[in-house]
Parts: structure tokens; C-alpha cells; sequence
């Protein structure tokens, strides 16, 4: 997964070691050459060859401590890539194994209607849990390319949360209210796909390590800004919550808390990874927090894109509303930019 610009510092820096190494060198052969053949070297040559000569030395030992830090980056990096692959690689043999088992029940003997019910039913949601694994690779890859500019367009933001809401209270068979949006009728200004990706991982985030019974309270209100007025989205969850000291880790590519052997939820480290990318690409700012209460909350100011707002909709209605599943295209404290 190295390309050429993550290869560019590296490599420059062991260059830049090189010439300092080389150059020590020739300093150190040069101010020695008089001493061995007898030859009294002037105070001045002398300290400005020591000042030079330990200049150099600070930079190659700069270079050093830099590499290792690399060096440690680059392990951790591979290790967290090699729990990608086994995540990825379990999120596809599941759904593809439950899809074979039913596929040779039906053919090799004979189902009622109500066995064959269940059975389309379970493979329906096999076939949408490969294509929201899918989905988010292609996220992935998308963010890492650069996401291409796209026309800004207004955008009720409301209704954007409310579908992500009810697509994963479906995908994770939650009950429909489990998630709560509670806003106002708000107006936003900018890019659909990337509030998408952002607000899908999220949400999905929250519900998939929410507790038992999952609740998960979506928030929408606005505050002045120095750019007009700013959009800020709290996603709150009542899980176990995310320790402090690894609160800043879990943005990071392909993390994920705990041991991989004994996780029971599914998922490839990636969410919170598209969260940071989006957020940094659109100006955003996220904050991430404990709740007195148990869990864990996100907020989300998104800066100047405020256009406009309306007296409030029921709360249940933007969840519950099953004309909100129309697009086919929803599936179900830390800066980015740092």
C-alpha cells in the first residue's frame, strides 16, 4: 500500500544522512591530518571545524531518532494491515458461506413457503452486509485517490440523517427507534457524498458498539461562526465508551481496539479513518468524548455551510418514515487536520 509520496521522506532523509555522514568524515580526516604530521592548527580553523563538525552530528543523530520513529510507524502500520486482512477476509467468507448453505438446502430438497421466507430473507441480508463491505473499500480507495470536487448543492441535512438512521437499525436488526434524530428542518450547502460517507460511519459506528438495548441520540443545532453560521451534529451511544488515551488512535487506518481474536463485531478499521479524511477534506471539525452517562459522543461542526431553518419535525417520523429509504445509494476532544 506504499506509494511513491510515502516513499519520497524516507528516502530523501537517507540521502540527506548520507552527505552529513560523508561530510563528518571529510572534517574529521581533515582536522586530524595536521595533528599526525606535527602541525599546530589555528584556534579559529579549530572551533569553527568543531562547530560544524557537531552541527552534523545533530542532524545525523536527528535522522536517526526520525527513521526509528518511522521504523516503529511502519511495524504498527503492517501489523494493523495484517488485522485488515483477516477482517476482511471473515466479513467475506461469512456471508458467502451462509449464502452456499441456503443456495444447496433449496436445491437438494424441497422448502416450504415460510423456510423460504426465511431463507430469501437471511440471504437478502447476507448479500447487503458484502455490499456495504464493498462500499466501504470503495470509500476507502476514493479517499486515498482524492475524492474529485463536485458541485456544492443544498442538502436538508435532517432527512440525510434520518435515512442513515433507519438503514442501520435495518442492517444491524435493531429496533427503529434505537436511533433518535432530533433537529429542526436544517438546510446545509455542500457536497451529499461526502456528508454521506461521514455521517454513514458514524452512525453505523454507534450503533454496531452501542449497549444492550442499543440507544443512540442524533442531534442537529446551530451556532454562529466566524464564516456565517456553523451546523453542529452530536452522534451519542450508550456503549462501554472509548478510553481516553486511545481516543485520538481510533481515527487512525485500520484500527481497531482490543484483540482482534476476540472481537465479536464486525468491521475493518476503516469508519472512523473515512470520518477523519471527510471531515479534514471539508473543513470540519470533530470532537470525540465520554458521556456521564456511559458511552461515547461525536460532534461535528460543520463551518459555514448553514443556509437555512424550519420549525422542527417529529423525531420518530424522520426515523420511522419509510419513504426516507428511497436512494438506493444509503447503506446501511480531536481535530482532523492534527
Amino acid at each position: 500500500m506504499l506509494d511513491k509520496r510515502s516513499l519520497r521522506g524516507p528516502i530523501t532523509l537517507g540521502v540527506v544522512m548520507i552527505v552529513l555522514v560523508v561530510i563528518l568524515g571529510v572534517i574529521w580526516v581533515v582536522g586530524s591530518l595536521p595533528g599526525a604530521m606535527g602541525r599546530r592548527v589555528s584556534p579559529t580553523v579549530f572551533w569553527g571545524m568543531l562547530a560544524t563538525g557537531s552541527v552534523l552530528l545533530l542532524g545525523v543523530l536527528a535522522g536517526v531518532i526520525t527513521y526509528l520513529t518511522l521504523t516503529v510507524k511502519a511495524f504498527n502500520l503492517n501489523r494493523r494491515q495484517s488485522n485488515f486482512i483477516d477482517s476482511v477476509t471473515h466479513e467475506l467468507k461469512s456471508p458467502l458461506a451462509s449464502l452456499k448453505l441456503y443456495l444447496q438446502t433449496m436445491t437438494r430438497r424441497t422448502v416450504d413457503a415460510e423456510q423460504q421466507k426465511h431463507f430469501h430473507q437471511t440471504m437478502l441480508e447476507d448479500v447487503e452486509r458484502l455490499d456495504s463491505l464493498i462500499n466501504h473499500l470503495l470509500d476507502a480507495a476514493r479517499i486515498e485517490r482524492g475524492v474529485e470536487p463536485v458541485a456544492a448543492t443544498m442538502v436538508r441535512l435532517d432527512e440525510l440523517l434520518a435515512q442513515i438512521a433507519q438503514a442501520a437499525c435495518l442492517r444491524y436488526r435493531t429496533p427503529s427507534d434505537s436511533v433518535h434524530v432530533r433537529s429542526n428542518r436544517v438546510t446545509v450547502n455542500g457536497q451529499l457524498i461526502q456528508w454521506e460517507i461521514l455521517f454513514r460511519n458514524l452512525i453505523d459506528n454507534a450503533v454496531k458498539y452501542a449497549g444492550s438495548p442499543p440507544q443512540v441520540e442524533v442531534t442537529i443545532h446551530t451556532v454562529a461562526g466566524h464564516k456565517g453560521r456553523d451546523v453542529i451534529v452530536r452522534v451519542a451511544d450508550n456503549g462501554s465508551g472509548i478510553p481516553a488515551n486511545q481516543r485520538r488512535k481510533v481515527f487512525g487506518r485500520f484500527v481497531r481496539l482490543g484483540n482482534e481474536l476476540e472481537r465479536s463485531k464486525p468491521g475493518t478499521g476503516l469508519g472512523l479513518y473515512l470520518v477523519r479524511n471527510v471531515a479534514k477534506a471539508t473543513g470540519a471539525l470533530i470532537r470525540v468524548s465520554g458521556r456521564h452517562c456511559g458511552g461515547t459522543e461525536f460532534e461535528v461542526t460543520l463551518r459555514g455551510v448553514f443556509v437555512s431553518e424550519a420549525e422542527p419535525e417529529p423525531a420518530e417520523k424522520n426515523v420511522q418514515d419509510p419513504s426516507l429509504l428511497a436512494s438506493p445509494d444509503l447503506q446501511p476532544s480531536i481535530d482532523p487536520t492534527s
